[in-house]
């Protein structure tokens, strides 16, 4: 029965998508849609109007206690991102090996802690521990970044179980957005996920990302071909949301 109702669903969700590209409705819309259909849920139907602007009304640049200058800190509401310290790789690692956290990332992390720990210490690499209420909950950082255009790749991880849920995610991502736009100054960032998660596409939508393009069947997990989503943010959009 949860297979045949799974079905269903993804039957129901195929018939919306086609009828939305039958009336016009182009891809990026149609993601706008799926984020607006999430927030009815998460908000239990609320007016739309109470949707704009949702994170500028928690945080703002003025709400970030930045010590970077002095001591490679940043800090907000408890949370913060200060650069990796390579003694923490085993602790990533083992929260790697549970197989859906590990399939989650496009491309994926190393296997090993000797690859984990070449990978974290290449050139184009810049990765953060998250801390919150000084315990180890995360990492989060830039891959592939390039100085001449001023534009890197996100990648986040919060690995500790008991730390989901608490919006740890959500203030790390701020401050790390606030270290590229702010301390860094550059240009842009984008970040890739796996198919259309519509609750990840909502939450980089509300921080001011927006889709830049969808790969088809781009990767293969577990013997499934899987659509890949880009989203990009610009350093203007994001200090006119936030400042």
């Amino acid at each position: 029965m949860r297979k045949y109702h799974e079905q269903m669903l993804k039957l129901v969700a195929k018939g919306f998508y086609n009828e939305l590209i039958n009336y016009g409705v182009d891809k990026a819309d149609v993601l706008s849609v799926a984020g607006h259909l999430l927030d009815n849920v998460m908000q239990k139907g609320s007016g739309a109007d109470k949707q704009v602007e949702y994170y500028n009304r928690i945080f703002t640049i003025k709400d970030v206690r930045d010590d970077w200058a002095s001591a490679k800190r940043l800090d907000l509401q408890q949370v913060v991102i200060t650069p990796m310290d390579v003694a923490l790789i085993p602790k990533i690692a083992n929260w790697l090996r549970a197989p859906a956290t590990r399939q989650s990332f496009y491309p994926r992390f190393p296997d090993s802690e000797k690859e984990l720990v070449r990978y974290f210490q290449s050139p184009n690499c810049e990765y953060f521990s998250i801390f919150h209420e000084k315990n180890f909950a995360g990492i989060i950082g830039a891959e592939n970044i390039d100085p001449e255009s001023g534009r890197l790749e996100m990648r986040k991880l919060v690995g500790d179980p008991d730390m989901h849920g608490k919006g740890i995610g959500k203030r790390a991502t701020f401050l790390f957005l606030y270290h590229v736009f702010v301390v860094r100054k550059y240009k842009k960032v984008y970040l890739h996920s796996l198919d259309i998660n519509i609750r990840n596409l909502n939450l980089n939508g509300k921080f001011g990302f927006e889709l830049e393009g969808v790969f088809l069947e781009e990767t293969r997990i577990q013997d499934k071909w899987r659509d890949v989503i880009r989203m990009a943010l610009t350093a203007p959009v994001w200090l006119e949301l936030f400042s």
